[in-house]
């Protein structure tokens, strides 16, 4: 399988929508080619039972595919969350957690939700790029109403998807291309440089370290260009 509509350094088209909706404190509409994830985030003047009387805060996340969000046929809808699910919203979470000063935002939480409303591969990705704008406008916010005096952002997070299609690495893999990877690697990245995770696999055969190498550099240019679209969208009024 070839890709014949970009270079394999490339990304697909991205775009970053802030107040998609109006209700949440901070809401993002993100696409990553024909990928696209609801990000929402909501301000909960409480915290989990651990952090209470700490005078720190706290951040959270949970992921759900929508029913009609993949081809070949309806998802069932999970009210309890599990398995896939869980785990991308525990890395939503470690990898936002990741930019936030818990003192400096107090005894509050910020959970983020990030729904799959259309699936063609890189939807965590996605979602921890979109859920990061989303935490920012919360955050804003909570200033704006004079409830914090900054914002206890320290940096920040974004995430891409990138693999070994046909002995080649590849940026931000499409479903098709994910499913056919010999590797398939998830890289989540702070602007500092700093690396909040690496989940990467071989499908069959081991890969070597100048691959992953490899991946990781092609990870990190997709990353910086997704850093300056989170600026940008959050320069716009």
């Amino acid at each position: 399988m070839i890709r014949s509509d970009r270079a394999k350094d490339a990304m697909r088209p991205v775009s970053i929508t802030r107040n998609y909706t109006a209700n949440p404190d901070g809401s993002v509409l993100v696409a990553f080619g024909d990928t696209r994830v609801l990000c929402t985030a909501t301000v909960d003047e409480n915290v989990p039972s651990f952090l209470r009387d700490t005078g720190k805060g706290w951040v959270t996340a949970e992921y759900a595919m929508l029913p009609g969000s993949a081809s070949g046929g309806r998802i069932r809808r999970d009210a309890n969350q599990k398995g896939r699910a869980l785990e991308i919203s525990r890395l939503i979470g470690r990898s936002l957690r990741s930019v936030v000063n818990f003192e400096a935002l107090g005894e509050r939480q910020i959970i983020i939700d990030c729904d799959v409303l259309q699936a063609d591969g890189g939807t965590r990705t996605a979602a921890i790029t979109g859920g990061y704008v989303a935490l920012v406008d919360a955050l804003a916010g909570l200033v704006d109403q004079g409830n914090l005096s900054a914002s206890p952002m320290t940096s920040q997070c974004a995430a891409v998807s990138v693999g070994i299609v046909e002995g080649a690495p590849h940026l931000d893999l499409c479903y098709i291309e994910d499913s056919s990877a010999d590797v398939d690697l998830n890289l989540v990245m702070l602007d500092t440089g700093g690396i909040i995770e690496v989940q990467g696999t071989a499908e069959g055969d081991p890969y070597d370290r100048p691959l992953l190498d490899a991946m990781l550099d092609l990870g990190e240019k997709g990353i910086r260009e997704l850093f300056a679209l989170q600026r940008e969208s959050l320069d716009r009024a």
